[in-house]
């Protein structure tokens, strides 16, 4: 008896030896495969749980992959330490496409920026705003739920004035389409109303400063000057995008708007969440 009581205390140990050895090794693996083990092993276990129970549906919550983009999106912005209330997005190349300008407005309603502005040299996108509002709603369509959608809006504004040009759907993020137009010219057009002001003695020179022309240059005073602008493309210019609201704006160039993902865009919102601002001092 005494040898049956050593074997079997060996093989204990043997077994004991394998086991710790295999929880080791499991140890490393899920530290290498960045999580793809748990999500294996939390499949095998939840696969059979919703199989046993055909009938109870809420047991495994399956909800769609455009729904979890969201909800991860939306993570995303609430997990940098700062967010742009107000960004510009600034195609400087030549030949702008709709269906990447509409993905970067919908990726950055959906980390939950208020404002977004749109600004080509060219005026593109002013003369062509019906259609760039169309691919917004299929982009919002594509990549959200129809139930996402509505928690999302795209407002086109006439600058120099608070009516709504158009609206899509309800919600709080207001899309600005801008173009040279609301840049020097509008300070120029600013300039000659003060000048016609005096001429007509309704002001005189002393009642011109910065306050005045100021509040003449601003469409509205619900929306903020810019707190990030993406320029994309080579040229090293801001290319007019309105010079008198963009003191305290910090600018963050990318290559191309083209094919342009999410990863592009929340390393950018990244970046401006780390980077120093002095405003001025």
């Amino acid at each position: 008896m005494a040898i049956v009581y050593e074997f079997v205390w060996q093989v204990l140990h043997v077994l004991l030896h394998i086991h710790r050895t295999l929880i080791t090794w499991f140890r490393i693996r899920l530290r290498n495969w960045d999580g793809k083990l748990w999500s294996r092993a939390l499949t095998a276990l939840i696969v059979p749980l919703a199989i046993s129970f055909p009938n109870q549906k809420n047991i495994v919550p399956a909800p769609g992959k455009r729904v979890g983009r969201r909800y991860r999106w939306g993570a995303d912005g609430k997990s940098l330490e700062k967010l742009p209330y107000h960004i510009g997005l600034l195609i400087a190349e030549e030949e702008p496409r709709f269906t990447d300008i509409a993905n970067l407005v919908v990726w950055c309603m959906a980390v939950g920026i208020s404002y977004v502005s749109v600004y080509d040299n060219y005026g593109v996108f002013r003369r062509n705003n019906s259609r760039l509002m169309d691919e917004i709603l299929k982009q919002q369509q594509e990549l959200l739920d129809l139930e996402g959608s509505k928690h999302l809006s795209v407002e086109f504004l006439n600058n120099g004035t608070d009516k709504q040009d158009q609206q899509v759907l309800s919600c709080q993020s207001v899309l600005k389409v801008l173009s040279p137009d609301d840049g020097k010219l509008r300070i120029v057009q600013a300039a000659q109303q003060l000048c016609r002001a005096v001429e007509q003695r309704e002001k005189t020179s002393k009642d011109i400063n910065v306050t005045v022309l100021d509040s003449l240059l601003r469409e509205s005073k619900s929306t903020p000057d810019p707190d990030l602008v993406l320029k994309f493309g080579p040229v090293e210019s801001t290319l007019g995008f309105l010079p008198w609201h963009i003191r305290l704006t910090e600018f963050i160039s990318l290559p191309s708007h083209v094919d342009v993902s999410y990863e592009d865009l929340f390393s950018a919102l990244q970046r401006y969440a780390s980077c120093e601002q002095r405003l001025g001092k």
